[in-house]
C-alpha cells in the first residue's frame, strides 16, 4: 500500500515539475529554441537603451534576455504577483552581473509600471491568467510612450480552438481572435502578427501565436 502511495506521489510531482519546467532556469536554453526568443526580440524592435517590461516574469527567463539586449543604458521592469519568484529572479540576475533589472511586485489588476516611459511591454503566456485584462491593458497603455509597443504571446490548445473565451481560459489557453479584439477595444493598433509561431514546449496540442500592438503616437 505504501509503495503505491509513494508511486502516485512521484507521478504527481513529476507532472507538476514538467508543467512548470519552461519557467525554471535549467530549461532556459531549450526554451530559446522552441520559443524562438531571438525572433521575438527582433520583431519587437528592442534595442540598447530601451526601457521595457516583462509582465509575469517568473524566474526571469525573458527579463534576463531583455537586460542583455538593452544593456546598461536601458532598464527592465520585471513584474510578478509572487515575491518568491522575484527573489529568485534577483539571484539569477546577480550571478550574471546584471544590474539593470528592477523587480516589481504587481497586483492582479495593476502591474505598477511607471507612466509614459516604456518602449516595449511583454506579456508572454500570462495574459490568459488575467481576470482583469481590461484594466491591465489600460495600465500597460499608460506605461508606454507614444508609439510604444505591446507584445503578447499565447498558446492555443487544439481541443479548445473553437470554444468560448471562458472555456479556453479554463484550459490555460487563449485564441488570438479574442485578444486581437480586446487590444483594439483598449485603443491599441495591431501592427504585426504571427499566427503560427510553433509548438509550446514542442507539444503538438499547443500552437503558439504572437500579436504586436502599438500605442498611438
Amino acid at each position: 500500500m505504501k509503495t503505491n502511495i509513494h508511486f502516485v506521489l512521484f507521478i504527481c510531482l513529476f507532472f507538476t515539475l514538467g508543467l512548470h519546467s519552461q519557467y525554471v532556469e535549467h530549461d532556459w536554453l531549450e526554451r530559446d529554441e522552441w520559443m524562438k526568443t531571438a525572433t521575438l526580440l527582433k520583431m519587437a524592435g528592442v534595442s540598447e537603451g530601451d526601457k521595457v517590461a516583462d509582465i509575469g516574469c517568473h524566474e526571469g527567463y525573458l527579463s534576463i534576455h531583455l537586460a542583455k539586449k538593452v544593456l546598461d543604458r536601458g532598464k527592465v521592469y520585471a513584474v510578478d504577483v509572487r515575491q518568491d519568484r522575484l527573489e529568485t529572479l534577483q539571484r539569477n540576475a546577480k550571478k550574471r552581473n546584471l544590474t539593470n533589472i528592477t523587480t516589481v511586485l504587481g497586483d492582479y489588476d495593476d502591474p505598477k509600471l511607471p507612466s509614459n516611459q516604456l518602449n516595449v511591454v511583454f506579456i508572454m503566456d500570462t495574459y490568459h491568467e488575467m481576470d482583469s485584462h481590461e484594466k491591465i491593458l489600460q495600465h500597460v497603455k499608460s506605461s508606454l510612450k507614444p508609439g510604444g509597443k505591446l507584445m503578447l504571446l499565447e498558446k492555443l490548445k487544439k481541443r479548445v480552438r473553437n470554444k468560448s473565451r471562458e472555456e479556453q481560459v479554463s484550459a490555460h489557453s487563449l485564441g488570438a481572435n479574442y485578444v486581437r479584439k480586446e487590444l483594439q477595444q483598449a485603443g491599441f493598433t495591431i501592427i504585426s502578427e504571427i499566427k503560427d509561431h510553433g509548438k509550446w514546449e514542442r507539444e503538438d496540442d499547443k500552437q503558439m501565436w504572437v500579436l504586436l500592438a502599438q500605442k498611438p503616437e
